[in-house]
């Protein structure tokens, strides 16, 4: 068992980072704070050839990425050549479609359709990951969408990239749906949950919030979770502050 290795996820900062002049300011920003990897997500277009020229000079890995189902669906090899260009083995899904949310058949039909994607991505030798919100603990007949993607897709090609603030809020626990996903999650968001006083949630810095990090962390551990993203897709200060006060609260806690 090894720690996690922290990346940032770059969506937190997706406001400022829209050009490929933001994008180079961005990224030495982020290895500035002690970031060694990030995942490439939500930024403004750019080349795949100069964003590896950009995280070469800061010596930065990419641990995953978040693309659009369409392309998926119709622009693979593509996708697969710029990850390779990446070093990045991860081909990550953000969220499933809407179209396939409407019921239970839906949720299986996707699985089903993302599965036959998953195992052209494992043939090239890479690794489809799933992001999960708070709808995938809709439950249908008992059983959560989650547990229907989990149960419904190979395990050797279709993988998770869990989000433990998503999970709070679905009303899951972390802990358990970590050792869940255990042989099938290399890539996990780390986000916090907080409470705005008038019982809403709320997004905060890794260590600000309620979640219970010594326990997700060693869950992590457990689990063989290779890179921590830390992601907040909404921060009440910079959100280079907010990922410097995630960074370091982590490494108080070992990471």
């Amino acid at each position: 068992m090894t720690k996690p290795i922290l990346a940032a996820q770059l969506y937190t900062v997706r406001e400022h980072m829209r050009t490929p002049e933001q994008i180079a300011e961005g990224l030495g920003k982020i290895r500035a704070i002690g970031y060694t990897s990030v995942q490439v997500s939500g930024i403004g277009a750019i080349a795949p050839e100069q964003l590896k020229e950009i995280l070469d000079r800061e010596q930065l890995t990419v641990c995953a990425t978040h693309v659009p189902w369409q392309r998926l669906k119709e622009d693979l090899d593509h996708l697969v050549s710029e990850h390779k260009l990446w070093g990045c083995r991860h081909i990550g899904l953000g969220a499933i479609p809407g179209e396939y949310r409407k019921d239970r058949e839906g949720w299986v039909q996707f699985a089903r359709d993302a599965n036959a994607i998953a195992r052209k991505i494992k043939d090239r030798g890479l690794q489809f990951i799933y992001h999960n919100h708070a709808f995938e603990f809709q439950k249908f007949d008992g059983v959560t969408a989650l547990e229907i993607l989990m149960e419904e897709t190979d395990p050797d090609a279709f993988h998770f990239e869990l989000d433990t603030y998503w999970i709070q809020v679905g009303g899951g626990n972390p802990v358990t749906w970590i050792e869940k996903a255990a042989g099938r999650m290399k890539v996990i968001h780390f986000k916090d949950m907080g409470n705005t006083g008038a019982n809403e949630p709320v997004m905060t810095e890794v260590g600000e919030g309620n979640l219970e990090w010594p326990e997700i962390i060693e869950a992590c551990r457990q689990a063989g979770v290779e890179y921590a993203a830390v992601e907040q897709d909404i921060c009440r200060r910079d959100p280079f502050e907010s990922l410097a006060i995630s960074y370091r609260n982590l490494t108080k806690l070992g990471l």
